[in-house]
């Protein structure tokens, strides 16, 4: 990643998903939550980091077999493609009776570095999966392997997944509401704003905590954003 991509990363892991997709419905951008990623373990910490793209089609016979597991378009070989500090996004059409991925292709992109995978399916092997360390955001588990219902075609191209547009190197950002994608293009635009609102909404639960009513504070009115920005140092 570059410098500023680097520093873009590093300052959206202080803000929720719930804080972005609030800034980003500002902008008019409101199907940016990908519908059924769900934490697979409850410990995971917020993650940040470009998207890496994967699709999968419904299964066809001829194609999705065992024998396409070593075939030159395979999830193997996008794994293998996969960069340093990338958020794997899968479209798996939130097909939920197969597992896109088990433990042995999450280990392999822990040592890749990849910093989490994201998608509408689901895992298998959730146990070695989770002993792989990899964050995961899906709909859940299920035992039988991919080729039993779906096909995968190709890696790095613009995809669908929980109903959202993703295309290769959108920011994604994911914590315990779900998973988030940030256009690339409005990622450096959005991004003081951001942090602005998370410190401002501290402040105000901070206020809330200490007994003060809503009226005024959340939405704050003249007065208390008087009284914020002199907290801030910004007055």
């Amino acid at each position: 990643m570059t410098d500023t991509r680097t520093d873009l990363v590093s300052r959206l892991r202080d803000v929720t998903t719930a804080t972005l997709t609030t800034v980003l419905l500002k902008r008019g951008h409101r199907n940016v939550w990908m519908r059924g990623t769900r934490p697979l373990r409850s410990n995971q910490k917020r993650i940040v980091g470009p998207a890496f793209t994967l699709r999968f089609i419904p299964f066809r016979e001829d194609l999705a077999t065992p024998e396409a597991w070593s075939a030159p378009i395979s999830t193997r070989t996008a794994v293998e493609a996969m960069p340093n500090g990338c958020v794997a996004v899968v479209d798996a059409m939130g097909c939920t009776d197969a597992g896109i991925f088990g433990d042995i292709l999450c280990a392999r992109m822990v040592q890749r570095g990849v910093a989490a995978l994201v998608s509408d399916g689901v895992m298998r092997d959730a146990e070695g999966v989770g002993k792989t360390a990899l964050q995961v955001w899906c709909q859940g588990v299920a035992a039988p392997p991919a080729v039993s219902s779906l096909t995968f075609v190709h890696w790095d191209q613009p995809i669908g997944c929980g109903g959202v547009a993703v295309f290769p190197g959108d920011l994604i950002v994911a914590d315990g509401d779900g998973a988030i994608v940030i256009p690339s293009a409005l990622a450096a635009d959005i991004v003081d704003e951001a942090v602005e609102q998370e410190r401002a909404e501290e402040w105000i639960l901070a206020e809330v905590n200490r007994g003060t009513p809503l009226s005024g504070l959340y939405p704050m009115n003249e007065q208390t954003r008087a009284r914020y920005l002199k907290f801030a140092g910004k007055a």
